[in-house]
């Protein structure tokens, strides 16, 4: 772990709370706010709204995981006065970073932090590889979804589309086609290559597929055989890029199935949330 992430994990182990009685364990917001990368209390009240909507929408009760209290902070004149704030359960402190911005170190280290129970290292730095790769697969989905639809407009078809892909993962891999490095990692027919593929190929599968993107819209390519001859081109370079740091994609190991690896993260939110202890009482916290 880098030294920016372990002394935010400090950070964030120094400014837990504790309800001693019941064993509770609570972050207060504002706490939280810098921590996570926001800059202003506006903002990150959203992100808390957005991620009490989350909780709702899971089945949990909001109120055993978010409080709003207020408390007197020192102000630079030495006085005093009363600020919103929220108690907040690890849960709470999950979902709030489920929905901040993942390419901020804080808010993806945040996202593991919270939702493992334990503190252990390796554990957290485990998840956020793990849920680097998905968003980099969810990255590579939309964008593919957005080349289909912008070839569709240009006399592509869905099966024409498919042939363009093919062509593009045939120059990524060194001239191995789209089934012939299935079959060098195992993968069944109807899957797709890019939910075993490490991060990285997927990051460079994704950028070839951008670059296809936006020059198809800026020279307004018309037709399959000059889309195909883009993304080729792209491909290609993309791969001489990761040669130059000698890196080749077919070298590279397969990954876990993300599907296998999305299911197991969505059993470790519920079961985040069951392990989660209900904030106490109003009488029994002092707020």
């Amino acid at each position: 772990m880098d030294k920016q992430l372990q002394t935010l994990r400090d950070h964030l182990e120094s400014a837990a709370q504790r309800a001693d009685a019941q064993g509770i364990e609570f972050w207060f917001a504002r706490d939280l706010q810098e921590l996570l990368g926001y800059a202003r209390w506006e903002n990150f009240q959203t992100a808390i709204q957005r991620a009490v909507e989350s909780c709702e929408a899971s089945g949990h009760p909001a109120s055993d995981h978010f409080r709003g209290v207020t408390k007197m902070v020192t102000l630079g004149s030495g006085s005093k006065r009363e600020v919103d704030d929220f108690m907040l359960t690890r849960y709470a402190c999950y979902l709030i970073a489920q929905n901040g911005d993942p390419r901020k170190s804080e808010i993806a280290f945040a996202q593991s932090y919270f939702a493992v129970q334990t503190r252990r290292q390796e554990l957290i730095e485990d998840r956020m590889r793990l849920q680097a790769r998905l968003e980099a697969r969810d990255r590579l989905r939309e964008s593919e979804k957005a080349l289909s639809q912008n070839i569709f407009e240009r006399g592509v078809d869905e099966a024409g589309f498919g042939r363009i892909r093919s062509q593009g993962d045939k120059a990524l891999f060194g001239g191995h086609t789209t089934q012939a490095m299935k079959d060098h990692y195992g993968i069944v027919k109807n899957r797709p290559l890019a939910d075993f593929l490490p991060t990285l190929t997927i990051a460079a599968k994704n950028l070839a597929t951008e670059m296809t993107n936006h020059n198809v819209e800026q020279s307004d390519l018309q037709g399959e055989h000059a889309i195909t001859g883009e993304h080729i081109q792209n491909n290609n370079s993309v791969r001489d890029m990761l040669g130059q740091r000698g890196i080749k994609p077919e070298r590279l190991s397969a990954e876990e199935d993300l599907k296998k690896l999305e299911r197991r993260v969505k059993s470790e939110e519920k079961k985040l949330a069951k392990g989660t202890k209900a904030l106490p009482p109003h009488d029994e916290t002092g707020d």
